[in-house]
C-alpha cells in the first residue's frame, strides 16, 4: 500500500491534515509489520462477480504450483483468478472473498504448513469473522503413509464450514500421486462457483507464470557431473556432494528451491524380491503394459510398505508378534516393529511365491521423487545444479539396506537421471540486501544456506550473515569447512557459530550456541535481520523455534505470550522462514 501524497492546497485544515496523515503513515507501519492487508488484497469482490480467490499452504511448494495450475484453468473458464498464500490472508480478507479454493498439504504428523499456521490460528481465535458469503472448496495434499492424511486440509473444511461459508463442493483428499485426480476434481468445481462464464484464450495471459517443460512426470534426463563425498573417513554419516548439468534444458532456479531426483530402485532389491515371488523379470502382469522386473526398477516403492501391504502380510504370515501389534492399532507400536523393515524382509515372513505378482503390485505405491535443497546459486553455478546429501544405509538381520534415492545417487546414478525444479517461493534470500540474515542449518541443513551465501555473495549485499552449523565431530563432520572459511576471509560470512555435539562430554547443539548469543542474535532481529531454519523438522527445528522464543523473551524483556507475537510478526513480514522435513 502506498501513502497518497497529500497537495498542499488540498481543502484539509491543519488539524485535518495533521491527523490524515498520521493515520496513513500509521496503516503504513502496521502493513510493514503484517498486521494489514494491501487495499488491493481486502477489496470486496463486488467489482468483479467472477472473482475466484486460491489460496494455498505449502511446506515444499507442491500446494503453490497446483494452485497456479487452477488459476490457469479458472482464467480459461472466464473467471479473474488470485493466488495467495493463506498468511497472506487476513481474516478481514477472508470474509470480503465470495469464491475460494483452497489447496492445502499437511506436514509433518498432521500439522499445518507453515505459511497456513497464522490463517488457521485466526481462523479458530474468537474473533474470527462470520463468513455467509462465502462459497469455498478444499482439495487437500497429503501421504496415506502418514497418519495425519490430509488433516489439515480436513481441519480447514471443518472450520470454513462452522464459520459459516458454503461448500462448492465436497473436499478431495490426495495422495502423493496427486495430479490426475486434483486436476479432474478442480475440472468438476470450477464451474460450480461461476454463472454464466465464457471460456477465454490464456495462451498469452501475463498473470499466469511461465511453466518449464520438465516436471516430476517428465524429468529432465541430467548427467550427474560430480559426485563427490564430504564427510570425513571417521565419520558416523556419509554425505555427498552432487552436480547436475543442466545442458539445454533451459531449467532455471533460485537460491531456495528444491530439485526434485526421480530414483530408480536397486537392482539387487529388484532380484531379491522377483525371486522370494517365484517369478521371472520379464513375466507379464495383467493390468499393466509392462514386464514386471520393469514395473518394479522404475514403477513402484519397493523399500517402505504400504499401510495395505502390512496388513495383507499381517493376515497371511500368522505371525503372533505383528499380529499383536496391528490389533492394538497403536502406531507407535507398528512404527517401532516396521523400523529398519522393507518390503523384503515382510515378503520372506512368508513362503517362496505364496503371493502373487498381481497381488503385490495392488499394495504397492507409486514410486515418487525426492526432493533435495539445492545446495548452490544460479550466479555462483551457471549450468549446473547442486545437492548436499546424506546416504541412508542400515543393517537388520544381516542385511544392508539402503536409502531409495539417496543411495541411488551414490552408487547407481551412472550417465542420467531424472530431474525437475520444485520452487519454494516461501523460503527465499531476503530481498533488502543491507538487512541481516541469520541462518541456522545442521548437517545436510546448510545446504540452501551454501546457496544463500553464495546469492548474497554474488549480489554484492552489505548486510551482514551469521550462520550456526553443527553435527557430531568437528574433524569428520564439518563440511564445506574451507568454502566458509574464504567466505568468512572475504567477509561474506560474517559470524559462524559452530555446534559439535561430540566433541565434549556435554552435548552442544546449534540452539545452545543460540542461547549463548541470544543478546546479539536479537539485536539482529531488532534490526531487521531474517531468521531462517533449514533441517530436522522432527527435533532440531522444534528446538531451535523454543531457543528463539526464550532468547526473544530474555532479551526483549517480553512476556511468553509478547514473545510468542513477536515471532508471528517475524513470519508475517516473511523474516522467519523454514526449510524443515
Amino acid at each position: 500500500m502506498r501513502i497518497p501524497y497529500i497537495p498542499e492546497d488540498a481543502p484539509f485544515s491543519g488539524d485535518q491534515r495533521a491527523w490524515l496523515s498520521g493515520f496513513l503513515a500509521g496503516l503504513h507501519s502496521r502493513q510493514a509489520m503484517g498486521l494489514v492487508e494491501p487495499v488491493a488484497a481486502v477489496a470486496s469482490d463486488a467489482k468483479s462477480a467472477t472473482v475466484l480467490h486460491v489460496l494455498y499452504g505449502t511446506q515444499t511448494g507442491n500446494s503453490e504450483m497446483l494452485s497456479e495450475d487452477i488459476a490457469t484453468r479458472a482464467r480459461g473458464m472466464g473467471f479473474e483468478a488470485r493466488v495467495q498464500a493463506m498468511d497472506d490472508v487476513t481474516p478481514e480478507a477472508l470474509a470480503a472473498m465470495r469464491r475460494a479454493v483452497l489447496v492445502c498439504s499437511t506436514y509433518g504428523e498432521g500439522e499445518m504448513p507453515d505459511n497456513a499456521q497464522l490463517f488457521w490460528e485466526a481462523l479458530q481465535a474468537s474473533t474470527a469473522p462470520r463468513l455467509e458469503g462465502l462459497k469455498y472448496a478444499v482439495l487437500a495434499l497429503g501421504d496415506t503413509g502418514y497418519d495425519g492424511f490430509c488433516q489439515a486440509g480436513k481441519l480447514l473444511d471443518t472450520q470454513m464450514e462452522q464459520l459459516g461459508a458454503t461448500r462448492l463442493a465436497a473436499r478431495i483428499d490426495c495422495d502423493v500421486d496427486y495430479e490426475a485426480a486434483a486436476l479432474a476434481w478442480v475440472d468438476a468445481t470450477l464451474p460450480l462457483a461461476g454463472e454464466s462464464l465464457q471460456a477465454v484464450d490464456t495462451t498469452t495471459d501475463a498473470a499466469a507464470p511461465a511453466k518449464s517443460a520438465w516436471s516430476r512426470k517428465s524429468p529432465y534426463p541430467s548427467r550427474l557431473a560430480v559426485n563427490r563425498l564430504l564427510s570425513g573417513a571417521a565419520s558416523a554419516k556419509e554425505i555427498r556432494h552432487y552436480e547436475f548439468d543442466l545442458g539445454t534444458s533451459g531449467l532455471s532456479y533460485e537460491a531456495g528451491d528444491a530439485l526434485g531426483v526421480t530414483p530408480v530402485n536397486d537392482p539387487a532389491l529388484v532380484a531379491s524380491l522377483l525371486e522370494q515371488l517365484g517369478a521371472s523379470a520379464d513375466q507379464a502382469v495383467a493390468g499393466h503394459d509392462r514386464p514386471l522386473g520393469d514395473l518394479l526398477t522404475h514403477a513402484f516403492e519397493i523399500m517402505t510398505p504400504s499401510r495395505e501391504m502390512l496388513a495383507e502380510i499381517g493376515t497371511r504370515a500368522r505371525d503372533d508378534t505383528l499380529s499383536h501389534v496391528l490389533a492394538g492399532d497403536d502406531r507407535a507400536a507398528i512404527d517401532a516393529w516396521l523400523w529398519g523393515r522393507d518390503l523384503l524382509d515382510l515378503l520372506r515372513m512368508l513362503p517362496k511365491g505364496a503371493m502373487p505378482a498381481s497381488t503385490l503390485l495392488g499394495l504397492l505405491k507409486p514410486l515418487q521423487h525426492r526432493a533435495y535443497s539445492i545446495s548452490s546459486s544460479p550466479h555462483a553455478a551457471p549450468g549446473s545444479v547442486h545437492l548436499t546429501v546424506a546416504s541412508v544405509r542400515w543393517m537388520r538381520e544381516g542385511r544392508s539396506h539402503g536409502g531409495v534415492c539417496s543411495t541411488f545417487l551414490a552408487d547407481r546414478a551412472g550417465a542420467e537421471s531424472g530431474i525437475f525444479v520444485q520452487p519454494n517461493k516461501a523460503f527465499r534470500v531476503p530481498t533488502d540486501d543491507n538487512l541481516p540474515l541469520i541462518m541456522v542449518g545442521p548437517g545436510t541443513g546448510i545446504a540452501p544456506f551454501r546457496a544463500f551465501l553464495q546469492e548474497r555473495q554474488a549480489r554484492g549485499a552489505k548486510g551482514p550473515n551469521w550462520l550456526f552449523f553443527g553435527d557430531q565431530r568437528r574433524e569428520s563432520d564439518f563440511i564445506y569447512e574451507g568454502e566458509l572459511s574464504e567466505m568468512a576471509a572475504q567477509g561474506v560470512l560474517t559470524r559462524l557459530d559452530l555446534a559439535f555435539s561430540r566433541d565434549q562430554f556435554e552435548k552442544v547443539y546449534v540452539q545452545t550456541r543460540m542461547r549463548e548469543n541470544g543478546r546479539a542474535l536479537f539485536a539482529w532481529l531488532e534490526e531487521g535481520g531474517t531468521f531462517c531454519v533449514c533441517g530436522d523438522a522432527t527435533r532440531m527445528a522444534r528446538d531451535v523455534d523454543t531457543a528463539l522464543h526464550d532468547i526473544i523473551a530474555t532479551h526483549g524483556g517480553l512476556s511468553p505470550e509478547a514473545a510468542a507475537e513477536y515471532v508471528n510478526g517475524l513470519k508475517r513480514a516473511k523474516r522467519y522462514l523454514r526449510d524443515v522435513y
